[in-house]
């Protein structure tokens, strides 16, 4: 029961609407991609967009409607699942020229491939029957979806009352998915969410049927194997099957960024390969107990359990190495695929921002209203509205959607930090301190920073489709990952593939580190800001914490000393000096002055 797919990397989920209509343009040519399905909203007017521009009818589905959240994602996700099967339908019917969409499937394809091997060999014979092998052989990339487990909100009926549990955003993005017609996987991110997890109970196609196949399979993006074993039996107590695990660099990604305790990328990965076997029989043998119980189809063999990687990976020999070395099923590029107009919705202004953007333009913030390090751009447009904002006296953001309303310090229904209503009472709270101006403006600054996600990371494939967004609020975030300070210029897609696979390079000329070493220096800086954070209040616990971290940098270094990786030569000068920078961070010694 493998998942067949044409290429071996695929284009992560970005931001609520760079990836909203991706398969649309690549699914057809092989390409796995993401959707965000968190924003009823825009995907019902991406919705609209696609419906009147195939000449389907569009019939709204309002929120007056019951359950409209679901229906909304349910019939986008519907259409576009119609529309990339048309596609294919009409690509097998297409000529062989160079510019039709059948050339350019075969062209893309990596050389490893069994099928572009077919295909090269089929130029020099012309041979009908290997020509009807390849036609028939197409396969579309997957489309799969992503839910954020934790953005949950609960929401309200006309009267202001709450809805049951099933309606609250997370669930209720979940059944929308499981009632479409896809064949693909939903993508669980940003930690476990109990209610979640246990809802997928409900829907049948996550279980295996009479073939013991899976309509509809579960991934987890993970940053550990801790955290993937323990999600992964959660599940399997359920009878439910992880079929792939993605794991995600820690703080080398875009979006949100969820550290580890100081575990690194390439040790994390070294112990996916040493114990998926182990795993995979302990979850598999979990599994079938409970389908048994529960007197279900049990799986007639050990189903596939892909490992995959993303975050940071920049040259087509870090591509080959992980897939190589730790045996990885499969790579993710992200964010150099913003700069790709023919795979993502950038709007012109941001793409030419980040076409010429500096390393530091690139940093980890704390705008998220989630809590969680975030990963910005101090040129995107909602970074200059957040500080215009500020110097008007008039902080924080109108808030219409609310996904990330979690906060009742002032409010009995949950509001979010980035709102102008939480801020306002913050800063008013913080005035009547009468603290020192230095003490004052840092705690101000923390409050300010926090800007409304919602709306920003959608806005752009709004701007691209020529919609005007509501209630004027027209600023773009984005949320590149450090990596792309290392791609300058607006590509095709064929070149970016072409890069990935080593046929060309279109890097820039900034000195780049191996994406483990731009990782490890990404986590000291991270070290150091934490124990700069806590150590004027610092307790034992948060002592155990950052020794642990750094003991665990110090061991991933250890780690990268002995990997062979590709200019291994050239890293290990860059691994000598930040490990010199790891030992000279001093953690006090709570625990033993207390003894």
């Amino acid at each position: 029961m493998s998942k067949k797919l044409a290429h071996s990397f695929h284009i992560p989920v970005m931001g609520l609407g760079f990836t909203i209509d991706t398969p649309l343009k690549v699914a057809h040519l092989g390409i796995s991609s993401v959707i965000s399905i968190m924003d009823d909203h825009l995907v019902e007017e991406m919705r609209e967009v696609h419906s009147k521009a195939n000449g389907r009818n569009f019939m709204p589905i309002f929120k007056t409607a019951s359950d409209y959240r679901a229906k909304r994602i349910q019939a986008y996700l519907n259409l576009v699942n119609e529309l990339v099967n048309e596609k294919i339908d009409a690509m097998r019917l297409q000529t062989w020229e160079e510019g039709t969409d059948l050339h350019r499937y075969f062209d893309l394809l990596p050389e490893t491939s069994t099928l572009k091997q077919a295909y090269l060999s089929w130029l020099l014979t012309k041979e009908e029957s290997v020509e009807n092998y390849l036609r028939e052989s197409i396969i579309p990339g997957s489309i799969d979806v992503n839910i954020m487990s934790k953005v949950n909100k609960t929401n309200y009926n006309k009267e202001g009352e709450a809805l049951e549990k099933e309606y609250a955003d997370a669930l209720s993005a979940l059944r929308g998915y499981a009632l479409s017609d896809l064949k693909s996987s939903v993508i669980f991110s940003a930690g476990y969410n109990p209610l979640l997890y246990s809802y997928i109970e409900q829907f049948d196609d996550f279980f295996p049927n009479e073939q013991g196949e899976l309509k509809k399979q579960i991934i987890l993006k993970v940053s550990d194997f801790r955290s993937a074993l323990t999600q992964g039996k959660l599940l399997a107590k359920k009878g439910l099957w992880i079929s792939e695990f993605r794991i995600e660099s820690g703080l080398n990604c875009g979006g949100h960024a969820f550290a580890t305790d100081g575990l690194l990328l390439g040790p994390i990965l070294e112990e996916f390969k040493n114990s998926r076997e182990v795993m995979k029989q302990e979850l598999f043998d979990m599994c079938q107990k409970v389908l048994t119980e529960k007197g279900g189809i049990n799986y007639a063999e050990l189903p596939e359990m892909r490992i995959t990687v993303q975050g940071g990976i920049g040259t087509s020999e870090e591509n080959e190495f992980l897939l190589e070395h730790y045996q990885t099923q499969g790579t993710g590029w992200g964010s150099p695929f913003l700069l790709v107009p023919e795979a993502t919705n950038v709007d012109e202004a941001t793409l030419t921002a980040l076409a010429t953007a500096e390393e530091s333009d690139y940093y980890m913030s704390h705008a998220s209203p989630l809590g969680v390090p975030f990963n910005n751009f101090r040129k995107s447009s909602s970074e200059k509205q957040r500080l215009e904002r500020i110097e008007k006296g008039r902080p924080g953001s109108p808030c219409n959607l609310e996904y990330l309303s979690t906060n009742t310090e002032f409010t009995q229904k949950p509001i979010c930090t980035a709102s102008r209503q939480y801020q306002h009472a913050k800063i008013k709270e913080l005035e009547a301190q009468n603290l020192p101006k230095n003490e004052f403006q840092k705690i101000f600054d923390k409050i300010t920073e926090k800007a409304c996600l919602c709306t920003g990371l959608g806005t752009s494939v709004l701007k691209n489709h020529g919609i005007k967004p509501k209630h004027h609020l027209n600023s773009i975030a984005i949320c590149p990952g450090p990596n792309l300070a290392y791609f300058s210029g607006v590509y095709s897609l064929k070149e970016m593939v072409d890069h990935i696979y080593g046929r060309i390079n279109i890097l820039n000329t900034q000195d780049r580190p191996n994406l483990f070493v731009k990782e490890l220096g990404l986590y000291v800086d991270y070290l150091k800001n934490e124990l700069a954070e806590s150590i004027e209040n610092m307790n034992v616990k948060q002592e155990r914490y950052l020794k642990t971290f750094k003991q665990n940098l110090l061991a991933g270094v250890e780690y990268y000393k002995a990997l062979q990786v590709p200019n291994w030569k050239n890293m290990l000068p860059d691994l000598k000096q930040m490990e010199k920078r790891i030992e000279d961070l001093i953690i006090p010694s709570l625990e033993r002055n207390l003894a």
